[in-house]
């Protein structure tokens, strides 16, 4: 007859292969959640921190539509064209009248902010992951102190891009 013997979280000895088996899996779902949250980032993030080579300047925004602003292009780098019109994304806190420093991403006439502002904006869906990996490592791995520290770092990203723009 099988012991009944249990280990002192009250889980019998018998399931080490069921306690990896769950470790494994929340392992993997949020590994996958941080690796989408630096996709969906560097999307962005690659324009405004690798700017060498790209054209830099600044935009006025003089018209905005539902989800994006445009107005004239004035170069700041050498080797870059003044353009009469650039879009860029309305999200990224910008006003009509406003003058933002941008980056063109290339082969196009649309733009991404640059400086300090530009880079904290582009990690937000980073910052987003970190939050939701969060609950992931603290519920499913129950890691709460490594928990604790990526949901700081996710709100602290998220916070020092809201005060940025």
């Amino acid at each position: 007859m099988p012991s009944a013997v249990r280990s002192s979280r009250g889980v019998p000895r018998g399931s080490s292969a069921l306690r990896f088996g769950r470790f494994a899996a929340m392992g993997a779902v949020a590994v996958l959640i941080l690796i989408a949250g630096v996709w969906a980032s560097w999307g962005t993030a690659q324009h405004v921190m690798l700017t060498k080579g790209r054209e830099r300047g600044t935009v006025e925004v003089v018209r905005c539509a539902e989800d994006a602003c445009e107005g004239p292009f004035r170069p700041l780098s050498p080797g870059s064209q003044p353009r009469a019109r650039v879009v860029l994304d309305d999200t990224a806190a910008v006003e009509r009248g406003g003058m933002y420093t941008v980056v063109l991403k290339p082969g196009g006439a649309e733009a991404v902010r640059s400086g300090p502002a530009g880079v904290l904006y582009a990690w937000v869906p980073l910052g987003g992951a970190l939050l939701l990996a969060s609950v992931v490592v603290a519920g499913g791995l129950l890691r709460t102190r490594l928990a604790w520290v990526m949901a700081l770092a996710g709100a602290g990203l998220l916070t020092a891009a809201f005060v940025a723009l």
